[in-house]
């Protein structure tokens, strides 16, 4: 080895060259070949010329049929390519061009094809496809007439596997110089009844109508719709370089546009826009988006909408909705092949009003901008506005709305807080919260909606509200003071809170633990005329005790029945029965009276309250009142006019209520 690595380059090369002629068969083949070596080289030579001659008079025709027969069998629908195919693979942009191209639409919508184009030209680069990537130089589409049909089912025909799943966004190849020329666009959504007619056109120049535009006109539920999507020219679009869009899409009573970017070209499952949204009603938005919203008075609204994939965010968005300020971030994503919402709202100042059309009131717009909140049909107290369970059922997700303040207002409310959780067609609410100036109302209620007609159980507590706030004051000094208690707990089947209502079972109760009341109206309770109305005539503004009240009924088939009711003052214990139809939204009320003092003048007759909710009158049992003064007459008449006063007498044999066991019982 050490002499070898002496032995100059040059030698061993000639060395090593000796070796091999004496001894490498393949070069003796190659020096002398014989019969085999020489049908080898012929058969090779032979070969490359037929390869020549082929790729020197292929036609690239040949293989229309059986890329279409090829494609059709894939993709299980016709698929043909009826015009010239030529390809050019000698280049660093390999390049094809497609004449009468046809896809028909799936087995349920043969009576239309999905796409026909009458010509297209297309480049690759080849450096950019050896890496696994495709980007296209330029692509030319003439005539291309496309139509999109989506049936009842939620069969979509463009969809080439529908067996496949994928809510990432399509994502388009880059494309450097795009040029469509007479673009059609038809879709057909049968579920939303919405139908487009759109010309698509993408073109350079100078003349201000460069780039891509859409321009679509159509209808939804019978009403119009408007589509337009703008996008800059295609010239020199790079792949780290966000393409500008602008789109409007204008339907059904609402308007949304978004001014953003797509931030890798033409990757469309990745984007950021801001958006801004009006309308007369959020629950319209609902045919646009798939998003369930509640009703609404009318709405404005903008903020940062993104897309990542399957994910939407609309971040830091704020308007106004009917009068009030609203802002807050939602979030939108597909999980588990179900749509899932989750929303944090807020409001600095809430008109009450405009919550009340949540619940299912009808809002109206006054000429001041103000907005008014009506129950529905017949002006009943109770909404009467159904709830819609199928879009329940097609989403889940999360709320939370705080409302900082509320514009004045009769309830008195001061503060707001609400939560919701919709799972599997279940909504639970809570908190349902209401912070008065005194007092407070907290619940929860759970919705089945997976009923035909939905199912609900609802659980509300009232604390400390002033009674002052519900009864008026006189005279310019309040009727009753003192904090109510009270509790609902309802459930029943209803597509309203007003069917609920009329069809529930449950119990409703109300406690005054101590309070006072205006003499003279505590006086009437036991109809005291002496006493009572001389109060009210000499405008006497004293006060007696409220030593309790309860208020505690039963509720069956919507119908609300005392089970007890008492009002317990230091001069009268007044004991009541009725009913309360909260179907009918009526009330028929008694109230007897006894004093705690004997009295020398006082007419044993009830007080009624009857009448609507809305509006209750109060008045005396006539009957009553009349049969005292007719056994007084007669007794005057036969007797001595002195034993007339004998019904009048009121010995004052009422006792204090057990105000204790009452109260414990109402709880």
């Amino acid at each position: 080895m050490r002499d070898r690595a002496l032995v100059p380059a040059g030698a061993w090369a000639r060395q090593r060259r000796d070796w091999i002629v004496a001894n490498d068969p393949l070069y003796g083949g190659l020096r002398r070949p014989g019969r085999t070596e020489a049908m080898a080289a012929g058969g090779t030579v032979l070969l490359v010329a037929l390869l020549l001659l082929v790729i020197a008079l292929f036609q690239w025709n040949w293989l229309r049929g059986p890329i279409g027969d090829w494609a059709s069998a894939k993709y299980d629908r016709e698929i043909e390519l009826n015009g010239d195919l030529d390809v050019n693979l000698f280049s660093w942009t390999p390049s094809a061009r497609v004449r009468g191209l046809r896809i028909g639409g799936p087995d349920w919508a043969l009576e239309e094809d999905t796409l026909k184009v009458a010509d297209l030209q297309a480049s690759v680069r080849l450096g950019a496809l050896l890496g696994g990537r495709i980007e296209m130089p330029s692509l030319i589409i003439t005539r291309p007439e496309v139509v999109l049909i989506a049936d009842e089912d939620g069969r979509r025909s463009w969809v080439l596997e529908p067996d496949r799943t994928d809510d990432q966004g399509m994502k388009i190849p880059l494309i450097n110089h795009l040029v469509i020329r007479e673009g059609k666009l038809s879709l057909d959504e049968q579920k939303r009844d919405l139908t487009l007619r759109a010309t698509i056109s993408a073109r350079e120049g100078t003349d201000g109508q460069a780039g891509f535009h859409l321009d679509g006109r159509g209808t939804m539920n019978g009403t119009p719709l408007r589509l337009e999507v703008r996008g800059g020219p295609f010239i020199n679009i790079r792949r780290d370089r966000p393409y500008g869009f602008k789109a409007e899409l204008s339907g059904v009573g609402s308007t949304l546009i978004a001014d953003g970017s797509i931030t890798r070209p033409f990757d469309l499952g990745q984007f950021t826009a801001t958006l801004s949204l009006q309308g007369r009603d959020l629950a319209d938005l609902y045919l646009l988006t798939g998003i369930t919203t509640p009703n609404t008075p009318p709405y404005r609204l903008s903020g940062t909408l993104k897309r990542d994939d399957s994910l939407f965010t609309f971040n830091d968005f704020s308007g106004r909705v009917g009068t009030s300020d609203l802002s807050g971030d939602l979030k939108v994503d597909r999980v588990d092949d179900r749509l899932r919402v989750d929303a944090v709202l807020r409001s600095r100042l809430l008109d009450i009003d405009d919550l009340s059309a949540v619940l299912g009131g009808t809002p109206r717009v006054t000429a001041s901008g103000d907005t008014v909140t009506t129950s529905g049909a017949g002006a009943k107290l109770l909404p009467t506005a159904p709830l819609n369970v199928e879009r329940l059922r097609v989403m889940d997700g999360t709320l939370r709305y705080r409302a900082a303040r509320v514009k004045r207002n009769e309830l008195d409310i001061r503060q707001v807080d609400l939560g919701a959780e919709l799972k599997d067609g279940i909504l639970n609410l809570d908190p349902v919260s209401f912070d008065f100036n005194r007092g407070s109302l907290n619940g929860t209620a759970r919705i089945d909606a997976n009923r035909d007609t939905p199912f609900t159980t609802a659980d509300f507590r009232l604390r400390g509200y002033p009674l002052e706030s519900i009864i008026p004051a006189r005279d310019g000094a309040p009727t009753v003071t003192g904090a109510a208690l009270g509790r609902a707990k309802l459930e029943g089947a209803g597509a309203s809170v007003h069917d609920f209502a009329a069809n529930s079972n449950g119990t409703i109760s109300l406690v005054v633990p101590q309070g006072r009341m205006r003499s003279a109206f505590a006086e009437l309770l036991g109809i005291n005329v002496t006493a009572g109305l001389g109060k009210l005539l000499s405008g006497d503004t004293g006060s007696a005790e409220i030593r309790c009240a309860v208020a505690d009924f039963t509720v069956r088939g919507g119908t609300a029945t005392a089970r007890t009711f008492v009002i317990d003052t230091t001069p009268v214990l007044a004991r009541g029965s009725g009913t309360i139809d909260l179907g009918a939204e009526t009330m028929n009320l008694r109230i007897d009276g006894e004093t705690k003092q004997a009295r020398l003048v006082r007419l044993w007759a009830p007080i009624t309250v009857q009448g609507p909710l809305t509006a209750p009158k109060v008045g005396v049992d006539s009957a009553s009142v009349a049969g005292q003064v007719g056994i007084g007459a007669a007794l005057g008449a036969l007797i001595n006019p002195l034993i007339a006063l004998l019904p009048f007498v009121d010995p004052g044999l009422a006792k204090d209520a057990n105000c204790g066991a009452l109260i414990s019982a109402a709880r």
